[in-house]
């Protein structure tokens, strides 16, 4: 079958992989529908290896580079291993991408995504980017049926903006801030406005990513180019600050801003992944007693991203910018994405 292949730093390639074996027990073989570009593959991409293992085999896997990429993914069951009891042969599905030990002391709390051997598909292990992909079962999500597998394909994206929704967790009345509008940003707005936000700002400079925002329930959208963000917003609260800021861009200078743009006793929570360090006085939190939280992808919340899509509060179709095949996913999915990111959101892939 064809696959996209991660072998180092900006070399992706598409060539022909063995298809996936009779899944084992407790794992389902599923032909991928369409699988998302994610922001951690695009950094992959540009700066890797962040997590993807090489000269070491992961500790829960045992896999290493080279590594077939992606984990935003919906499809259809067609085979399954002894024992999978959750899901049929054709069900439709899209699973979550965390694959854990379940032994742990995080895991035994169920608290999943701080596994202690924590695994991603397309990471850790083979992915999406590929006509199958073997999985285990206890990643199945079912899909109702008249979701799209388009739509499918954000759930995991939107789950990652849910989990960090409830990490702060948003209450209602909440004044927020989102720095970022792409995909996780835009799923953390429509989250926050879900939780009960009464307003969500958001910092973005892209001007097709400004209107998105709006359009999903920003109540503003500004340029820290044009305006002094703080200023701005402690001006429309009252000289406060936000209640909760959310950092879902991952850059050493979007990090320090984040919590600059929160109240005095305020949370600010971390949601991008970042390729490099920043550099931060910490007496800023210190002083004002600033509460700084992590968030990593999801534990548990693929259902409720379901449930909100399914109902329309959140809304997943208008993220979708991009429909390639795979034979295309470096010139119109990886380099799209490097060269036009202020026109793109979230790119979709079809292997067939």
């Amino acid at each position: 079958m064809k696959a996209a292949v991660w072998y180092g730093r900006k070399d992706v390639r598409v060539v022909d992989v063995p298809e996936p074996p009779t899944p084992g027990e407790g794992w389902v073989k599923v032909k991928v529908k369409w699988c998302g570009i994610c922001g951690s593959d695009l950094h992959e991409y540009l700066a890797g290896p962040i997590f993807i293992p090489v000269s070491v085999p992961d500790a829960l896997t045992g896999s290493k580079a080279p590594i077939i990429l992606g984990h935003e993914f919906s499809g259809e069951v067609v085979e399954i291993g002894p024992g999978v009891k959750n899901v049929h042969v054709g069900d439709r599905v899209a699973p979550d991408a965390c694959q854990v030990c379940w032994e742990c002391y995080h895991c035994k709390r169920m608290n999943y995504s701080m596994c202690e051997k924590l695994a991603f598909t397309g990471l850790m292990t083979d992915g999406a980017f590929a006509e199958y992909v073997n999985v285990p079962a206890y990643t199945m999500y079912k899909i109702p049926d008249d979701m799209s597998y388009e739509v499918a394909a954000v759930i995991e994206p939107i789950a990652v903006g849910i989990h960090a929704v409830r990490q702060a967790p948003v209450i209602e009345g909440d004044i927020v801030v989102v720095v970022g509008a792409g995909t996780i940003g835009l799923a953390t707005l429509q989250a926050a406005k879900a939780a009960g936000a009464s307003k969500v700002y958001v910092i973005e400079m892209a001007k097709a990513r400004k209107e998105y925002a709006l359009n999903m329930g920003a109540a503003a959208v500004f340029d820290p180019r044009e305006v002094d963000v703080v200023a701005k917003i402690k001006e429309l609260t009252n000289g406060l600050g936000a209640d909760i800021t959310f950092e879902c861009v991952g850059n050493e200078k979007t990090a320090p801003l984040a919590i600059q743009l929160a109240r005095k006793s305020g949370k600010v929570v971390m949601v991008g992944i970042f390729e490099r360090e920043s550099s931060f006085n910490f007496f800023e939190v210190t002083a004002n007693e600033k509460h700084i939280i992590g968030s990593l992808a999801y534990n548990g919340e693929f259902s409720t991203a379901i449930a909100l899509m399914n109902d329309g509060r959140i809304q997943a179709e208008p993220m979708i910018t991009g429909k390639i095949k795979l034979a295309d996913i470096i010139e119109k999915g990886f380099e799209e994405l490097v060269n036009h990111k202020e026109e793109n959101i979230k790119i979709l892939v079809s292997p067939f």
